[in-house]
C-alpha cells in the first residue's frame, strides 16, 4: 500500500526581492523627471508596511504605480500588497500598503472549503496555522487539486510547497 502524499499550500514573499523592488522603485523616483520637485518618496515604514509621500495624490498613485511594476518585474504577486487610499497629511499625501504574508484562518476556511466540494475525493485538507496542508493517496489527485486552486481567482497569493 503506498504511502499518503502531501503539499502545503502557503501564501509567502521573498522578502529581499520585495526589498530590491523598493530600492528600484526609489532610484527610480529620484531620477524621473516628472518626479522632480514634487517631494516624492518610497520607504519601509515597519517591517511589512511601505510608506509613499508626495505632495499631490495623483504623484502619490504614480509612485504606488511604479512600485506595483517593480514588484511585477520581480515575480511577486500584487495580491500581496494591500495599499490603502491617498490620505492627506499636511502639505503632502501619504498612502501605506501592507505586504501581506501568511493565509488567514478566514482564507484558509475558503481553500478548503473549495478542496472539499470540487477537488477529488480521499483528499483531506488541514489548516495548519498560516498555512493548508493537503495530503492524498494518489498523487495524482494532489495534482488535480493544485490544478483546480490555480484556476480559482482568490484575493490572496498562493503558492505550493513540499510536494511529497
Amino acid at each position: 500500500m503506498p504511502a499518503e502524499s502531501s503539499f502545503d499550500i502557503v501564501s509567502r514573499i521573498d522578502r529581499q526581492e520585495v526589498d530590491n523592488a523598493l530600492n528600484q522603485a526609489a532610484k527610480e523616483i529620484g531620477t524621473r523627471f516628472d518626479f522632480r520637485g514634487v517631494g516624492a518618496s518610497i520607504a519601509w515604514s515597519g517591517d511589512q508596511a511601505v510608506d509613499i509621500r508626495a505632495n499631490s495624490e495623483e504623484r502619490a498613485k504614480a509612485v504606488l504605480d511604479v512600485f506595483k511594476e517593480k514588484l511585477v518585474k520581480r515575480s511577486i504577486s500584487l495580491k500581496t500588497l494591500d495599499a490603502g487610499e491617498p490620505q492627506q497629511s499636511g502639505k503632502e499625501y501619504r498612502i501605506t500598503a501592507k505586504v501581506s504574508e501568511g493565509i488567514s484562518q478566514e482564507n484558509a476556511k475558503k481553500v478548503a472549503k473549495v478542496i472539499r466540494d470540487e477537488g477529488p475525493k480521499g483528499v483531506q485538507p488541514q489548516i495548519q496555522g498560516d498555512q493548508l496542508r493537503v495530503s492524498g493517496k494518489k498523487k495524482d489527485d494532489l495534482q488535480a487539486v493544485i490544478a483546480l486552486l490555480k484556476g480559482k481567482d482568490f484575493d490572496f497569493a498562493l503558492q505550493f510547497t513540499n510536494y511529497r
